[in-house]
């Protein structure tokens, strides 16, 4: 497959023509034009099927209901391409390493069970019987349960992930290690330790009521597109939306509705941001610290001159509790030391403050530009602090808003997926399926990824996902995949982790969200959980292109039929009817009573937020300032002349590569892209074009290293650098993760950056 390389800036808004015309495209490429049109009209509608792309809400008024990105996932699934048995005989798994990302899921379905022969370095057909059996035979002979990893993607359904925790649980482990560790490890904990509750406090209809919007760290025209039509919304209805970020990036600049045929076909768009702040990386708890630092200087001043409070007194006398110690850590905390690490201006600072004091109704949104570094758990709570002040929780139009990522990895959490679970979940199982779970933590993803290199690791289980490409320090990590005694990988299509097999390795094909799942008792249905704690019924409508696909429910029941049998659960009924599966949760999970009553109602139910009700599950029963100090440095490694954050393109969700073009950042055709601020590129001596090599400043002695990036040259802030992943994820060292969250800091990444050998090669000869 050849692409024409391009780096041409795109001058449109985001959405508009542009993005219908790169929907179609992608449907007519899928070879399922038909199907495909039929399934965009379903998705996200009630008895329809919900987006196997991102976890924004979905607000049931819009005709279609859904984005450009989610048309690709959605074309990406249902296509017509499959890989079958011929395929696998004629490309040898060292050969298909050499492969890129794009090329191995391009190739479309996996449709039947697959074994590794390491003899022959083939992956060859098995039947489902034997493939089940293997799997127990292995886990049965392991000499602890904690020789048993169990990844999760954040896609899985609740019902697949409720039986597979269960499942890790009787077995007797609670390794699982999931997308979430990866990626909003610090919204959880940080939001816990402040409020209770490790979600968002709002609801979608609440961007309709905000006078105020702060949004920190993201890019939702590429990662969750659908919220554009929520900022342009809240905009046109005359709230403030101010962006700390550190790119300039076109889907918070400017957006054309895709819905509205005038905007389609002129150059008509609405304005999102009224403010555009570009933090440097890591620099956005500081910009947040001095927000705070001008309110309270402006706060002391007018009640010296005997004026109002800016700051919601009552709220915070009968709500929270360690004000006095932030206030003295915001009195500490010079503002040069302010505007040196956030790399913005006191003066811009101050505005933004001045948006929020105007404000009565706030909302403060984030995702990966705040959770990925060294001190993401205390930015969280930086946040969170400075919504308290104006007691923006609890009403409509105010409150806390992380944008999750995948599809589903707000439900997982929520059904058990949890490597450290809270005493109460453990107690609900024990009691309602009569066993005893263990009590001990189990392994996060980087820790999983350690005791594979250890070699402790005998069974690794993935329920979805692509670990290889999605966890950092790549080359550790593919190396830490062949350790394993067996893998066992459960996927719609080939990716890099099944390249990287254990002793043996299994790959079972399993159905899409877009795809019907008939079971012993009818067809059945599947729910989610989306940022905003609305659970929704999600049922698949097109043919499975083979009849050896299995749903995900149904190869964990066969999984855990075939390590457990049946004398405690018996596991393959449930698979015959999910219904069976909502009442266990329904009687083991807070807030899902009369789960299958429910899931009938139209848009799905709300979980319910204690916090948004003014009922903190803290320690003190009340919400908790945070008096945590600025970091000493936002990079872990200070002397480094460059930091660099990896990113999506907007062809791209996840580790999943739809395409080689970045439209909103004007790149075409290509990946090996490293952006940089026109000034960096001079002073290293190069020009805009120039091909180098990204090397990490790391202190542990393993050199890191990628070769041969394109400069392009962009709007950011001098010092800082962005590429995007998974090509650079070898760069992200594994022994580098966040404070209390165990999250790789794949957005501040120390690296040095020189000519490329072979460019320098070429200029030589």
């Amino acid at each position: 497959m050849k692409f024409k390389t391009a780096i041409k800036p795109y001058r449109a808004a985001a959405g508009g023509l542009g993005s219908l015309e790169a929907t179609t495209r992608f449907v007519i490429d899928s070879k399922n034009a038909l199907k495909n049109l039929r399934n965009l009209l379903r998705m996200n509608k009630a008895r329809g099927f919900d987006c196997p792309g991102c976890a924004w809400g979905d607000d049931n008024k819009s005709t279609f209901s859904f984005c450009e990105n989610g048309a690709k996932a959605v074309t990406w699934e249902a296509t017509r391409r499959q890989i079958d048995a011929s395929f696998f005989a004629q490309h040898s798994v060292s050969a298909l390493r050499k492969q890129s990302d794009y090329f191995l899921e391009y190739q479309g379905r996996l449709t039947e069970p697959l074994r590794y022969n390491p003899q022959t370095d083939h992956y060859e057909p098995i039947s489902w019987a034997d493939a089940f059996a293997l799997t127990g035979e292995h886990i049965r002979a392991m000499s602890h349960p904690n020789e048993m990893e169990l990844y999760t993607s954040g896609r899985a359904s609740n019902e697949a992930s409720y039986l597979y925790q269960l499942f890790g649980r009787m077995v007797g482990t609670n390794n699982f290690p999931d997308c979430s560790n990866m990626c909003h490890e610090a919204s959880g904990a940080g939001l816990k330790r402040s409020i209770g509750v490790g979600k968002g406090t709002i609801q979608l209809a609440d961007f309709d009521h905000a006078d105020a919007i702060f949004v920190f760290g993201q890019n939702p025209g590429t990662n969750h597109p659908r919220m554009l039509h929520s900022l342009r919304h809240a905009a046109d209805g005359g709230a403030r939306i101010v962006t700390f970020n550190t790119l300039r990036e076109r889907g918070l600049e400017r957006f054309a509705d895709p819905q509205k045929p005038l905007e389609v076909v002129t150059s008509k768009a609405g304005a999102i941001s009224s403010a555009y702040y570009q933090p440097n990386l890591g620099g956005d708890m500081a910009a947040v610290r001095g927000m705070a630092k001008a309110l309270l200087e402006t706060q002391r001043q007018r009640l010296a001159a005997g004026g109002e409070s800016i700051f919601d007194d009552a709220f915070l006398a009968q709500h929270t509790r360690g004000l006095d110690a932030w206030f003295a850590q915001i009195d500490a905390t010079s503002w040069q030391t302010i505007e040196t690490q956030s790399g913005l201006s006191e003066q811009q600072l101050r505005d933004a403050a001045a948006v929020w004091q105007g404000a009565k109704k706030v909302i403060c949104t984030w995702a990966m530009g705040i959770t990925q570094h060294k001190h993401s758990l205390d930015t969280v709570r930086e946040i969170v602090n400075l919504q308290l002040l104006g007691g923006h929780l609890g009403r409509p139009g105010a409150g806390l808003c992380p944008v999750r990522g995948h599809s589903n990895v707000q439900g997982n959490r929520t059904m058990g997926i949890d490597e450290k679970p809270p005493a109460a979940l453990l107690d609900s199982l024990a009691r309602h399926f009569d066993f005893t779970p263990p009590r001990e933590p189990g392994h996060n993803t980087v820790e999983a990824i350690q005791a594979m290199l250890r070699n402790d690791v005998k069974v690794l289980i993935a329920l979805g996902g692509n670990l290889a490409a999605a966890a950092p320090d790549t080359h550790l990590t593919c190396e830490a995949l062949q350790r394993c005694g067996l893998t066992v990988h459960i996927s719609t299509k080939l990716n890099r982790s099944h390249l990287m097999p254990g002793a043996q390795g299994l790959i079972l094909p399993t159905l899409g969200r877009t795809e019907e799942d008939m079971q012993a008792s009818g067809r059945q249905f599947v729910t989610v959980e989306d940022s905003f704690s609305m659970v929704h019924a999600s049922e698949g409508i097109g043919k499975p292109l083979a009849s050896t696909q299995k749903s995900e429910t149904a190869i964990v029941a066969g999984i855990a039929h075939a390590v457990l049998g049946k004398d405690k659960l018996d596991w393959l009924a449930l698979a015959d009817d999910y219904n069976r599966i909502r009442d266990h949760i329904a009687a083991t999970i807070p807030g899902f009573t009369d789960f299958n009553t429910r899931c009938d109602e139209p848009g799905g139910f709300w979980l319910g937020n204690a916090a948004a009700q003014l009922r903190f599950a803290t320690p003190s029963g009340k919400a908790e300032f945070s008096a945590a100090p600025l970091p000493t440095s936002v990079c872990p490694q200070s002397s480094a002349p460059f930091v660099l954050q990896t990113l999506r393109s907007h062809d791209q969700y996840n580790t999943t590569i739809y395409g080689l073009d970045d439209r909103y950042r004007g790149v075409y055709g290509q990946r090996d892209v490293l952006f940089m601020h026109p000034e960096d590129i001079r002073g290293l001596g190069l020009s805009d074009g120039d091909r180098v090599d990204i090397t990490t400043q790391s202190v542990d002695g393993i050199e890191r290293r990628v070769e041969g990036f394109r400069l392009v040259a962009y709007d950011i802030p001098r010092g800082n650098l962005a590429a995007y992943y998974p090509e650079t994820n070898p760069l992200v060292p594994l022994s580098s993760f966040g404070d209390g969250t165990g999250t790789p800091t794949s957005k501040s990444v120390p690296v040095s950056v020189t000519p490329s050998v072979a460019q320098e090669t070429l200029r030589i000869a």
